[in-house]
């Protein structure tokens, strides 16, 4: 019995690494998941780091590659930088990705530079959940996808400025990031004038401190389209893609030799007093509210048999209209924010997702929250 379970466990560490074939029932899974009309998937990253855990987003369009939808997540690469042009994916600001492959890939449509965990096969390092809208025209969603061609073409040019970001056109952590490119497809490309985007960081300003205070944040973005999607009439739901737990991959590149299975997981914070706690979870309001709110709205959460190498259905759920979730997190967040506040013993009344934010699983996990 200690061999079999060994050698399970041996198989399921195998599973989370580049190479070899993704989940068995991956396209039997997605194809349940597409049987609902929505039109366009917001996809919001766990970070995976102590201090200051932002995580990261993408969008992904439907049908925008064929059989599957296509995900633009801007390449943390695509800074100009030499060293990371020598091992890694730099041919788009944009990269473009079919939503499988992103989430679930072992392999990369990029090419070989593309990395694990982040171009491909997000779901082995951390968790990625999706706000799916449905009622978007198909104009707007055009408008989105010539937009993200447009970024791509002026990173390529290697353009001084555009209508989007004023300066050169390249990846920027803390200026033209993944929450902005996200953000200014909407403002710019689609016309949304209401959305507030940050024009980032002031030019002659570059101190870290300072420059946070002006970043866009992929949590905020979300949120603020939440709202906007919400005032347009459009419907929205939340699947939660769980990280799967077992992956001993290590990137080559990172400095920290750590295996994705130790990572933290974190639910991505917004620009708040919590933004550099180092351990822990996130208890301010702010936080509180991002994480109920879409726990609120969601439907499905998909996690990983690695021993089977099978994606599961772990819990369905009837989501909860927008207007709805969000009275229901706005009152759990105060509540429960306060008691955090004061150090007191209590039980949470707002449901978000299970964390593991210092590598290992948490003591006090969010209630209904832990995996099936």
């Amino acid at each position: 019995m200690a061999a079999l379970a060994f050698a399970c466990a041996a198989q399921a560490a195998d599973f989370g690494s580049p190479g070899g074939p993704p989940p068995s029932n991956l396209d039997e899974i997605s194809s349940v998941l597409r049987q609902d009309p929505y039109d366009l998937e917001l996809l919001i990253s766990f970070g995976t780091s102590k201090g200051g855990s932002a995580g990261h987003l993408a969008l992904a369009v439907r049908d925008g590659s064929p059989g599957d939808d296509l995900v633009y997540s801007a390449n943390f690469y695509a800074d100009r930088d030499p060293k990371h042009a020598e091992n890694h994916y730099t041919d788009n600001l944009m990269a473009m990705i079919p939503k499988k492959e992103y989430l679930y890939g072992k392999t990369s449509s990029l090419g070989p530079k593309a990395s694990f965990g982040l171009d491909f096969g997000e779901v082995y390092k951390r968790s990625v959940i999706g706000v799916r809208v449905t009622g978007v025209p198909a104009a707007e969603r055009e408008k989105l996808r010539a937009f993200f061609s447009r970024v791509n073409a002026d990173y390529r040019a290697r353009a001084p400025k555009a209508d989007y970001h004023d300066d050169e056109i390249l990846y920027g952590y803390l200026r033209l990031n993944c929450a902005k490119t996200i953000g200014q497809g909407f403002r710019v490309g689609a016309g949304y004038e209401d959305l507030e985007v940050s024009t980032g960081v002031p030019l002659l300003d570059r101190l870290r401190v300072v420059a946070a205070l002006s970043a866009n944040m992929p949590t905020e973005i979300a949120m603020k389209l939440m709202r906007a999607w919400d005032k347009r009439g459009y419907r929205m739901d939340v699947i939660l893609y769980r990280k799967f737990a077992g992956s001993e991959y290590v990137d080559p590149h990172e400095d920290e030799k750590i295996a994705f299975r130790y990572l933290p997981n974190r639910f991505p914070s917004v620009l708040s007093r919590d933004f550099r706690r180092e351990h822990d979870r996130y208890r301010d309001y702010d936080n509180l509210y991002a994480m109920y709110l879409l726990y609120n709205m969601s439907r499905y959460f998909i996690g990983v048999d690695g021993e089977k190498r099978r994606l599961v259905i772990e819990r369905r759920f009837t989501p909860r209209p927008f207007a709805e979730a969000a009275r229901i997190a706005a009152e759990a967040a105060r509540n429960d924010a306060g008691a955090f506040a004061r150090k007191e013993e209590f039980r949470p009344q707002g449901k978000g997702y299970d964390e593991t934010p210092d590598n290992e699983p948490s003591k006090d996990a969010m209630p209904d929250s832990a995996p099936c």
